[in-house]
């Protein structure tokens, strides 16, 4: 299936079936991995600038960076939805958006992530027409954690649900195929989910209140032990097991 085609499966599967799973995948070997466990959809997201890079944040990641880590997971071919985030500032106009979209789905992206609602229905809709599917990102926007002075838990008042909500519906207008909703409060995601008819992604959004669930790889498995944000639920635990293999590696080269 080409891109388009595989976000209409995607966005389908809306109407029931199982939740829909998306991870993190960075490089050819993870996304190689992650396929072969059935994920739907492979996020190349520029966190990773802060598991993969070590930048404080994301506001660090290039275009370039993107494109690199996106040829990448291509490369394992996955059957999965491989989802290509744009990185900041790099999505400024609908023009500008649409060389980018297009520069992310020749590296090859099946679709793309920008963050924001009503501001970016314009740019949604040009990447849209230009053939290109748009997954929305709304609540937490990492891009933004600068200007807000930290990551916050959005939707905790009726006035900011009700603006995620409008934000999320100008975004179903303009096109987009699913949105991720981060750190949003539990009620308030489970009341956009309901509002909307194309899938809803949750991250820190509590169990069961939206259509599927995305996990950045690092939290997944355990590799990144310096952080884990109080939402990730980890099934491995593979930085002691890495650690130990370097010890072993080390300890075997003495006895040489």
């Amino acid at each position: 299936m080409n891109g388009t085609e595989k976000a209409s499966a995607f966005a389908s599967r809306k109407s029931g079936g199982a939740p829909l799973s998306m991870l993190t995948a960075y490089d050819y070997p993870t996304a190689k991995l992650f396929d072969e466990g059935g994920v739907d959809a492979l996020l190349v997201g520029d966190s990773l600038g802060m598991v993969v890079l070590g930048f404080p944040d994301t506001t660090h990641v290039t275009l370039d960076m993107m494109l690199h880590h996106v040829a990448a997971v291509a490369r394992a071919t996955p059957k999965a939805l491989i989802i290509g985030d744009f990185s900041i500032g790099t999505y400024p106009d609908p023009e500008t958006a649409v060389v980018n979209a297009r520069k992310l789905a020749a590296a090859g992206a099946d679709a793309v992530k920008l963050e924001g609602g009503v501001a970016q229905a314009d740019k949604v809709r040009a990447i849209v027409e230009a053939g290109i599917p748009v997954c929305g990102h709304l609540g937490m926007l990492p891009q933004s954690v600068l200007e807000e002075g930290g990551y916050k838990k959005k939707g905790k008042t009726p006035e900011q649900s009700a603006a995620i909500l409008a934000d999320a519906r100008a975004l179903v207008d303009a096109g987009v195929f699913a949105i991720v909703l981060e750190s949003v409060v539990p009620a308030t995601a489970a009341h956009i989910t309901r509002e909307i008819r194309i899938p809803t992604i949750g991250i820190g959004c509590g169990t069961g209140n939206c259509d599927g669930e995305v996990s950045v790889a690092t939290d997944l498995l355990g590799t990144f032990p310096w952080f884990v944000p109080p939402f990730a639920r980890p099934e491995a635990d593979l930085a002691p097991q890495i650690v130990a293999a370097a010890r072993a590696y080390v300890a075997r080269q003495t006895r040489l």
